[in-house]
């Protein structure tokens, strides 16, 4: 009698479904490390709630930061010159010296504001209008306020002060905005500030979920001899400790990612108050998806790594009687 084999009689393997076993069991052992915390509800805020504290306060310094940049950003182009005139300078020579100053190929525009019209500004902002009314003549110049134009390099910008300088129309050249340069040197060192203490920070979320981790590695530790015993390696009792250190950053930085925007709600009233009296339209500028992320991101990756760091360096201790 002949013996036939079936093709289908031997199902091939597939490696779909090695890839299923291992899906399934991460994925139960994700649950039962979140159902865990969910047991222990007090202590996981606590710990929760401590990472994102330590997570939102640089998040909120670099939004202050950026928010400081994004309102002086208009600021740096007008780095504008005020070019006071000498005093015994008609006014349509002053109006002439501005347009041919104008004419300049580093220069974008000039605006001439007349003697008169300045002493009429400084009565309205000083409060000296009573005082000033009893001057006999008028102690203000004929000023031109030049705005270089936008492809100038910071060298060709001292040149243009200096040219300005040398007319000799000219009495005084005064930069109106060198003040911006030192604020925005001042915000570097607020940036190298928040780089150094976020790193801290990481660490020291980094200590505060590998403690928590020791801490429960030690409480389970007759449960891990056991698992063990039966033959599971290292890498399958460390699983639980990465899944709990993965729920703890997640958490972390979504409650960080709150505490932010919550602080954001609160200062929009102030803020829209401030822009009324001032009559302009500051607005606060949040954070985009990707600096969201950033953070969430961030999270994770202190609790896997703090996780990790303290179920490795435990797990080695803890062998079977």
């Amino acid at each position: 009698m002949a013996v036939t084999r079936n093709a289908d009689a031997v199902a091939p393997v597939r490696s779909s479904g090695a890839f299923s076993i291992w899906l399934t069991r991460h994925a139960s052992t994700s649950l039962a490390s979140l159902g865990r915390l969910v047991r222990h509800p007090f202590s996981s805020l606590m710990i929760v709630l401590v990472i994102a504290v330590t997570l939102a306060l640089p998040a909120a310094i670099n939004l202050i930061v950026k928010n400081a940049q994004q309102i002086s950003g208009s600021w740096d182009n007008a780095l504008d010159f005020s070019v006071f005139l000498q005093p015994e300078l008609t006014e349509s020579e002053a109006e002439g010296l501005g347009r041919l100053i104008e004419q300049r190929a580093d220069v974008e525009s000039v605006v001439f504001v007349s003697a008169s019209d300045a002493l009429v500004d400084f009565k309205e902002q000083s409060g000296f209008g009573a005082a000033l009314d009893q001057l006999p003549d008028n102690p203000l110049p004929h000023t031109l306020i030049v705005r270089p134009s936008a492809g100038n390099t910071s060298a060709s910008m001292v040149l243009l002060q200096e040219e300005l300088q040398n007319l000799p129309e000219t009495e005084h050249v005064q930069v109106d905005t060198e003040w911006v340069q030192r604020f925005h040197a001042i915000l570097d060192i607020v940036r190298q500030a928040i780089a150094i203490g976020a790193a801290l920070l990481g660490i020291a979320i980094v200590v505060i979920i590998g403690n928590t981790i020791r801490l429960d590695i030690e409480n389970r530790r007759e449960e891990i001899e056991v698992t063990k015993l039966i033959g599971a390696s290292n890498a399958f009792v460390r699983r639980p400790f990465l899944w709990t250190g993965f729920w703890y950053g997640l958490l972390g930085g979504l409650m960080a990612l709150a505490l932010v925007y919550y602080g954001l709600f609160l200062l929009e009233g102030p803020v829209a108050r401030l822009a009324g009296l001032y009559q302009s339209n500051i607005a606060i500028a949040s954070m985009n998806l990707a600096e969201g992320g950033a953070i969430i991101g961030i999270g994770i990756f202190l609790g896997l790594f703090g996780s990790w760091f303290t179920a490795a360096r435990h797990m080695r201790r803890i062998e079977p009687r």
